[in-house]
């Protein structure tokens, strides 16, 4: 199936496994992209050397197209970007919108700028700096999102820009793709659905919680932003939350950042600033990674937080990314034959 998607970026299948935080690394990401789809490092977890350690290792595992995720607002997204054209980084991925300059610095390497968006709005302002395409993710997709369900943000985002939208939220088969390709999208990302996969890292016994949830729920309990979780007794307890415990997992997450504490601040007074939290909620924002970190790394589902799409409640199986990938095309190949007769 080609489309605009894999004309651009140089995969077979129009698929993207989004960045998820300690969830898409390096082993995620290269069985994504051998199979076929855009597997994608999420380096905003990683220090600057961890991520290049883990560009490598996808290089070693497939010669495929991947892309890397970080936080355009990062102190240091200009160095990472250097990092991902020095290694031959196919797509840059941004969780946020990132500057005009990044965008241009990019380009001129030849680096696919792919932003992911939660509005219109922001689609058309990315679009107009020059980014290569968009990710367009609805009020279903898991982590924060936004309150418009895809399939209503989506046409509104086609209609609008004139570069290729990639649709997430709510994916999972070969006929939301085919969906979202008679939205106008072309192709599809998914994140719960890849972190519900043989390849990915996730411990087992998370991922048993995820095949057993049946519902997910939107909170600004665990970083002052909507936020979707699955739904757990610590969830419920975070509005209850200490700020010693969120200054304590702070400290723990500068050391495996590699931040610096003014670094750590500056981030602070950005996102006070950006989305006028509290310096109590700024201290939880903080304190996110290390919650995601206790689920997605330790196994710890009882002290973490798992983001999760609300497609987690039709999601039974592990399969690999290869028998995935395949499974959606054959799905889409199945409903295209049947809606042509």
């Amino acid at each position: 199936m080609r489309t605009a998607l894999t004309e651009l970026v140089g995969c077979r299948h129009p698929i993207v496994q989004t960045g998820m935080g300690y969830v898409a690394g390096a082993r995620l990401a290269a069985a994504t992209s051998a199979a076929g789809g855009l597997g994608i490092i999420a380096a905003s977890t990683m220090s600057p050397r961890r991520m290049t350690e883990a560009i490598r290792e996808v290089k070693e595992r497939t010669d495929a197209p991947f892309g890397v995720n970080i936080r355009s607002d990062a102190d240091d997204a200009a160095e990472r970007a250097e990092v991902m054209i020095r290694e031959g980084v196919r797509v840059a991925s941004f969780a946020l919108a990132p500057k005009r300059e990044l965008i241009a610095r990019l380009k001129e390497a030849g680096v696919v700028t792919i932003p992911s968006v939660g509005a219109r709005r922001h689609a058309e302002k990315v679009a107009a700096w020059g980014a290569d395409a968009v990710i367009v993710q609805g009020g279903e997709g898991g982590g924060h999102t936004g309150p418009v369900a895809t399939t209503l943000l989506l046409p509104q985002v086609v209609d609008a820009v004139d570069i290729p939208v990639v649709a997430a939220g709510g994916f999972f088969d070969g006929r939301g793709l085919v969906a979202a390709l008679a939205y106008g999208a072309c192709g599809v990302a998914m994140g719960t659905r890849f972190l519900l996969t043989k390849d990915s890292p996730v411990p087992d016994a998370v991922k048993r919680v995820y095949l057993d949830a049946a519902e997910t729920l939107v909170t600004t309990d665990v970083d002052g932003v909507p936020h979707r979780v699955l739904r757990t007794p610590f969830v419920d307890s975070l509005r209850h939350a200490r700020l010693l415990r969120a200054i304590r997992n702070g400290a723990r997450f500068k050391k495996i950042s590699g931040l610096s504490w003014a670094a750590l601040l500056r981030e602070g007074r950005r996102m006070r600033h950006g989305r006028d939290l509290t310096w109590a909620q700024v201290l939880q924002a903080a304190n996110t990674p290390m919650l995601l970190r206790a689920a997605m790394v330790d196994g710890r589902a009882d002290l973490g937080v798992m983001a999760s799409g609300q497609v987690v409640g039709v999601i039974d199986d592990l399969p690999t990314c290869a028998e995935l990938v395949e499974r959606v095309m054959a799905e889409a190949d199945a409903v295209l034959a049947r809606l042509y007769g």
